[in-house]
């Protein structure tokens, strides 16, 4: 079986510019590898909030470079320039709300703007494109919240199968009749 591809897009004006580290991006990978067992391979990129070109990394990162998962970072706040959930929309087929209401009701057990975030989860083809926050810490707080659905999620979409370390996350998947 071959490789699932991942893609992580840091959605960043500063990060794309070289100001500073992408912590954000890297903090994805991390937790990718803790918690999968199988094998994968990130397909990574750092682009500035702009939303044409968030929306042509998320389309080449599913259509061309065939990753059955793509996870953002960045550009979900309220500020002019978080414009990813709107490129996520425009991309998608279909959205996936409850990933956005999960995340958030995570966050606001930690800080009360959590309510000021717009994350979103949407399908293109048979891949799940996930927004997370921009800090590491929450992105974690939220990958541990809403991880458990991704793998029967890309599986119901005929993705690759993706194997978990179950002592870091256990994943959801109904039991066979």
């Amino acid at each position: 079986m071959s490789k699932a591809k991942i893609g992580i897009v840091t959605v960043s004006d500063r990060a794309s510019q070289g100001v500073y580290d992408d912590l954000s991006g890297q903090a994805i990978i991390d937790t990718l590898n803790e918690y999968l067992t199988s094998e994968w391979q990130p397909v990574y990129q750092i682009i500035p909030d702009e939303q044409d070109q968030i929306e042509a990394m998320l389309a080449k990162m599913v259509d061309e470079d065939g990753c059955s998962l793509v996870v953002t970072t960045g550009g979900t706040g309220p500020a002019k320039r978080d414009v990813t959930p709107e490129a996520t929309e425009a991309v998608c087929d279909r959205m996936m709300p409850g990933f956005g209401e999960l995340m958030r009701a995570e966050s606001l057990k930690f800080v009360p703007t959590a309510i000021l975030s717009r994350q979103t989860a949407g399908l293109r083809g048979s891949s799940l494109i996930v927004n997370l926050p921009g800090k590491p810490k929450s992105i974690r707080e939220c990958l541990d919240a809403v991880f458990p659905a991704i793998p029967y999620c890309i599986d119901l979409m005929e993705g690759p199968f993706l194997e978990c370390d179950e002592s870091v996350i256990k994943p959801f998947r109904p039991k066979a009749k």
